[in-house]
């Protein structure tokens, strides 16, 4: 089982336009889709749709629509009760994938809630294989809050993966190694807010086949105590560091329609295989094919296995830099099969 939690859950609302988003226009969508979501739920919801068992741990009052949306999803819940629905968070989705959006804060949580969604996070990753802690955290919840969490359940069994922004991922790196996950999974501006490093300039090198710099900014976390770092960089593809090696996975060129959800699938990608004991190379050639299906899909629409074309990533080895490692005969019949 994987635990993920999402202490601030949402509805996901995307908004599909035909054009260019004009501020101060008047625009006329093309379609609009609603889901349940934040970043927990996302990787939930993709682990289930490749037959794995989720368990998605979140606050949601009694009769909010989110949980009505989740069980028409498949996905299994454990709703820990609170004040107030779900928030509604608003994509605008423009053709060529670019995305722009509006989050509401959230319900403020109580501290009888919080410490409801702290005992059941503790309770289900006593079994789990791994426990993912991801998204914001609402009002009424301190930055430190995923701290706590990591240092209680590392007397578990469980893998804990995190993957957070702002003053809960801040907080969080405060007290490496003490609070120092199995896997963190930052995107280029994450990893800069952590390391000091410039986002723009690490995809800008990565774009060009260089990830040099942002290698050395993940191995500044792997040397503070965090397992592996798994670093995405948009359409430049991703990084995996940890202590034996470091490698660059990257993604075919695709159109991209919205990226949603991209690097909660990515993640989503790297823990199927990672339960399925793949090499780290294999972790991330899976992770860059699940964000890249996702943003090959509109709005709030997440990948199934049949779309992750693994096949089609390339993935290098970065202590030996003129050496790539192929897709291994293995996936290339199965994906050539179900998707030629």
């Amino acid at each position: 089982m994987i635990v993920t939690l999402t202490a601030n859950p949402s509805i996901d609302r995307t908004v599909m336009l035909d054009s260019e988003l004009v501020r101060g226009g008047v625009h006329r969508a093309r379609t609009t889709v609603s889901d349940p979501g934040g970043k927990g739920v996302n990787v939930a919801r993709v682990l289930t749709a490749s037959g794995v068992h989720a368990m998605a741990v979140l606050p949601a009052m009694a009769g909010d629509p989110l949980l009505d949306a989740l069980a028409s999803k498949g996905v299994r819940f454990c709703g820990v009760p609170t004040d107030g629905f779900a928030r509604t968070n608003i994509t605008v989705s423009e053709p060529g994938g670019t995305t722009t959006k509006i989050n509401e804060p959230g319900s403020v949580l109580t501290a009888a809630t919080r410490d409801a969604l702290f005992d059941a996070v503790l309770d289900l990753g006593r079994d789990a294989a791994w426990v993912v802690l991801s998204g914001s955290l609402p009002p009424g919840v301190t930055g430190d809050w995923y701290a706590e969490i990591v240092r209680a359940l590392r007397g578990t069994s469980c893998k804990i993966a995190v993957d957070t922004s702002d003053e809960p991922l801040l907080a969080l790196a405060a007290s490496f190694p003490d609070s120092a996950p199995d896997l963190i999974k930052p995107n280029s501006e994450e990893l800069a807010q952590l390391t000091g490093a410039d986002a723009d300039e690490l995809e800008r090198a990565a774009s060009a086949g260089d990830p040099t710099a942002t290698v050395a900014a993940a191995r500044i976390l792997v040397g503070r105590g965090v397992s592996s770092v798994l670093a995405t960089l948009g359409s430049a593809g991703a990084v995996l560091v940890d202590a034996e090696g470091a490698w660059f996975a990257a993604p075919p060129p695709i159109e991209a329609i919205s990226t949603v959800g991209a690097g909660d699938s990515s993640l989503a990608g790297y823990i199927l295989a990672d339960i399925e004991r793949c090499s780290p190379a294999d972790r991330l050639r899976r992770a860059v094919a699940y964000g890249t299906a996702a943003t090959a899909l509109p709005g709030t629409t997440l990948p199934t296995p049949d779309l992750a074309r693994e096949e089609t990533v390339t993935v290098r080895a970065l202590d030996s830099p003129h050496s790539s490692v192929t897709a291994p005969s293995s996936i290339t019949s199965h994906r050539s099969s179900t998707l030629s």
